[in-house]
C-alpha cells in the first residue's frame, strides 16, 4: 500500500514503494508467462531457462512489472476509501533503474459523491400552443410540392420564383475562373436558396436561350476561404425553364402517401405537428430544469475533467476558425475565462446526470440506440453510411448512448419537479436549439 497520501478537495498525490525483490519476482512471472510461447534459437517453446529470457527481455518485464504493481496498490487503495477515479493517474517514477526500489508518486482526482436532490422543490414552466390549423394546410401543401411535375415552359416564358431552370453557369473572380463554380444544365429551383444570396433572383425574369451576368458577393464566413468575402461574376445560360404543376389534393394523392382519405391524412399529419410541440415544450423543460441543476446543485469538480472537456471546445473551436487566419472578429475570438466556466458547467451537468440516473436506475436499451441511429440515418441521403458509422466506430456509438442516457435522465427527472403551464406561440416552442 502507500506509504503517504496528501488530499486536497478531489485531488490526491499518494506516494509508494515497490522493493527490487517484488519487482523481480512479478517480472519473472511476466517471463515465465512470456517463455511458454517465445521461439528463440536452440531451445524448444516452453523450455526457454529463467535466466536467458532475463538477459533479452528483463526490461520490458520491469516495466510491465511496475505498472501492474502500481495498479494493484491503487485499485486496493480506492476499493479501501470507496474512491471513483475521474481519470488516468499522472505516474512519476522518480528516475527509477532497474535492480532499484521503486519509489514512485501517482497523481488523480476523483468524482465527487452527488448530494441529495430534493427535485419536489423545483419548478419549471411547461410552455403549451395550440395547433394552428394553417399549419396543417401548409404540411398538405409541401406533399404536394414534393409529388409536383415540372413541366417545361414555352421558350418566351420568363422565369418566375418557384421555377425550376435548367441552366449553365461559370464562376469568375476578376477575370480569373475559379475551381468548382462552374456546371452544365444544372435544376436550379428559383427561390430555394440553394445558391449564394443574390444568385436566383437575377435568374428570375429571364427565359430560354438568354445569356447574361449574375454579379453576387461571397458570404463572409463562406467555407472555402479563397472565395469568402469575394465579389464574383457568374456567365449564365439558361437552357429551359420548367413550370412546377401540382397533384391535386384529393384521396388518390393521400393514398400515393399511404392514408385512405385526405381527412385521415390530415387527422396524421395532426398527430405528427402535435408529437413535435409536445417534444419542443419537453426540450423547452429539459433546458431549463438543467438551468436550475446548474444554479442549485453544489458540486465540487475534478479539474482533470474540466481541462479535458475545455482542451475539447479549444481544438473545436480552432477547427472551426481555421479559416480565418487569426482574424474573424471580436465575438470570434477564444475567451479562456468564458470558455472554462462553461466547460465547468457542462461537466457539472454531466456529473449530476450521470450519478442521479445511475442511482435511479435510468438504462439505455437496445431499441433506444437503434431509434437514435435511424433517426440520425434519416437526415442523410445514403443512411446506410450512417449505419456503417456505428458499426465501425465504437466510440461514436458510446458517445450517442450517453447522449440518450442524458435525456432519459432529464425526462426522469422532469416526472419529480413541478411545472407550470404557459401558452405561448408555436413559433416561441421552436426558438431553442436542442438540450445542451
Amino acid at each position: 500500500m502507500f506509504k503517504k497520501e496528501k488530499i486536497k478537495d478531489l485531488h490526491y498525490t499518494v506516494n509508494g514503494q515497490i522493493s527490487a525483490a517484488d519487482l523481480q519476482a512479478a517480472a519473472d512471472e511476466i517471463l515465465t508467462e512470456y517463455g511458454k510461447k517465445a521461439k528463440m534459437p536452440g531451445f524448444r517453446p516452453g523450455h526457454i531457462p529463467l535466466s536467458i529470457l532475463r538477459q533479452k527481455y528483463n526490461a520490458s518485464a520491469m516495466s510491465e512489472a511496475v505498472d501492474k504493481l502500481m495498479n494493484k496498490d491503487l485499485n486496493d487503495y480506492i476499493a479501501e476509501k470507496k474512491l471513483r477515479l475521474a481519470g488516468t493517474p499522472k505516474v512519476d517514477l522518480a528516475g527509477w533503474e532497474i535492480g532499484k526500489d521503486v519509489e514512485y508518486t501517482l497523481d488523480f482526482d476523483v468524482l465527487p459523491t452527488l448530494p441529495a436532490i430534493d427535485l419536489d422543490k423545483f419548478t419549471v414552466t411547461k410552455k403549451t400552443a395550440k395547433l394552428d390549423e394553417s399549419e396543417v394546410e401548409k404540411s398538405l401543401e409541401n406533399i404536394r410540392k414534393s409529388r409536383s411535375i415540372a413541366e417545361k415552359q414555352a421558350d418566351d416564358y420568363k422565369a418566375e420564383n418557384g421555377d425550376t431552370a435548367v441552366i449553365d453557369f461559370k464562376g469568375f473572380i476578376g477575370d480569373d475562373a475559379f475551381e468548382g463554380g462552374a456546371a452544365e444544365k444544372h435544376h436550379l429551383i428559383l427561390g430555394s436558396g440553394a445558391f449564394i444570396p443574390g444568385f436566383e433572383d437575377q435568374v428570375i425574369g429571364h427565359k430560354a436561350g438568354d445569356e447574361f451576368d449574375v454579379n453576387v458577393k461571397f458570404p463572409a464566413e463562406y467555407h472555402a476561404k479563397d472565395l469568402a468575402g469575394k465579389d464574383a461574376r457568374f456567365a449564365v445560360k439558361v437552357h429551359e425553364v420548367r413550370k412546377h404543376k401540382l397533384p391535386e389534393l384529393n384521396d388518390e394523392l393521400a393514398k400515393s402517401v399511404g392514408h385512405e382519405s385526405v381527412e385521415k391524412l390530415r387527422e396524421h399529419i395532426r398527430t405528427i405537428l402535435n408529437e413535435q410541440y409536445e417534444e419542443a415544450s419537453k426540450r423547452e423543460m429539459r433546458n431549463e430544469l438543467l438551468d436550475v441543476l446548474a444554479d442549485k446543485v453544489k458540486l465540487d469538480l475534478p479539474e482533470t475533467l474540466v481541462d479535458q472537456e475545455l482542451n475539447m471546445a479549444k481544438q473545436e473551436h480552432d477547427r472551426a476558425h481555421a479559416h480565418c487566419e487569426g482574424d474573424c472578429g471580436e465575438d470570434h475570438k477564444w475567451d479562456e475565462k468564458k470558455e472554462r466556466k462553461d466547460a465547468e458547467r457542462r461537466v457539472k451537468l454531466g456529473l449530476i446526470l450521470a450519478e442521479w440516473g445511475t442511482q435511479n436506475k435510468v438504462e439505455v436499451t437496445r431499441d433506444d440506440l437503434q431509434k437514435a441511429v435511424w433517426a440520425e440515418a434519416a437526415r442523410y441521403p445514403d443512411p446506410k453510411q450512417v449505419f456503417e458509422f456505428y458499426n465501425k466506430n465504437q466510440n461514436a456509438l458510446a458517445m450517442l448512448r450517453g447522449m440518450i442516457f442524458e435525456r432519459k435522465a432529464l425526462d426522469a427527472m422532469l416526472t419529480h419537479v413541478k411545472t407550470k403551464e404557459k401558452e405561448v406561440k408555436p413559433e416561441e416552442l421552436f426558438k431553442q436549439a436542442d438540450v445542451r
